[in-house]
């Protein structure tokens, strides 16, 4: 790793696909570490080469199951206990961010938990990407850089030089984030207005703006079920619009995700690699943030802004 030193870079079992990429980047190779597995799905970490004194980045996106965050603060608490100079969490997706305030009576607010356990373990500062909800950033009382994976999926979309370009939030509750997109592409901007039965079942949609003749993208932070965003491309195209694209940075693409993409409207869907695919799609596209997170890694070390790396809209 070329003028950075003292530094390792690790990766927990379910995110050595994207920690690959930030080390080749960062013209490292990633630490030796392994877990033992017992016979009841009880595990132990370590860490098989010295990290004493060392800047360690241990690279774990904590989407379900919760063995994969149980992991990252094991390994964060292993590399304390190997003294460690700084631990560092680098979490592409952080996971339970939808549980950020009580919604209702008597539930858990599961991102302050994670938050708190983070910090427990004794991570000295965490680097993730686009937050469900900005506030959880104030959870934490150490440093947490909070990247956007607009800084790639951005500069694709302007690739495909759209005439007629529209910008979509499929919610209310995303009017921010596509407000800031239209903005940037000086575009008209659409919301869809949902209502819902039930979780992760749209039951009513309709569209406030321009549609006719446009060709939009939708933007959101993740796509879960799929219910929501195949929705409203299906309704924009009844309703006029010439293509229907979609950006999110995280792929959680849970239960009939796949299927509902592939019979939708939407002509593609563009992914960053926070979370790994489970299956292959001709209309899902991948844009790395290895890259991205690398030149964070080494602003860091070095003492710069981080700002030149993250590109916020």
């Amino acid at each position: 790793m070329s003028n950075l030193v003292d530094v390792k870079i690790f990766s927990c079992q379910s995110s050595v696909y994207i920690a690959e990429k930030i080390a080749t980047a960062l013209d490292s190779e990633l630490g030796k570490s392994s877990i033992l597995k017992f016979s009841d799905g009880e595990f132990c970490t370590a860490f098989d080469e010295t990290v004493r004194g060392e800047h360690v980045f241990i690279v774990q996106s904590t989407f379900p199951p919760s063995d994969n965050l149980m992991e990252l603060l094991m390994m964060i608490d292993a590399a304390k206990r190997a003294s460690a100079y700084k631990v560092i969490a680098v979490m592409p997706y952080f996971g339970f961010a939808r549980q950020d305030r009580k919604d209702r009576p008597r539930v858990a607010i599961g991102a302050k938990l994670v938050a708190n356990m983070l910090m427990a373990a004794g991570v000295d500062r965490v680097m993730t990407m686009d937050l469900h909800a900005d506030q959880i950033q104030g959870f934490f009382d150490i440093p947490l850089d909070h990247l956007y994976g607009s800084s790639v999926l951005a500069p694709y979309i302007a690739s495909l030089k759209l005439d007629n370009l529209a910008i979509a939030s499929p919610d209310i509750g995303g009017s921010k984030r596509a407000n800031s997109w239209a903005k940037y592409f000086h575009s008209d901007l659409i919301i869809c207005h949902k209502t819902r039965e039930k979780p992760n079942v749209v039951s009513e949609m309709k569209a406030i703006g321009d549609v006719e003749g446009k060709n939009i993208v939708i933007v959101d932070d993740m796509i879960d079920t799929a219910g929501t965003i195949c929705k409203a491309a299906d309704m924009l195209k009844c309703l006029g619009a010439t293509s229907v694209r979609a950006v999110a940075s995280h792929p959680v693409l849970s239960g009939a995700a796949y299927e509902r993409i592939e019979d939708s409207a939407l002509e593609e869907i563009i992914f960053t690699d926070s979370i790994p695919l489970k299956e292959t799609s001709r209309k899902i596209k991948v844009i790395s943030v290895a890259e991205m997170f690398a030149h964070t890694i080494r602003n860091i070390i070095e003492h710069k802004s981080i700002s030149e790396s993250n590109f916020i809209l």
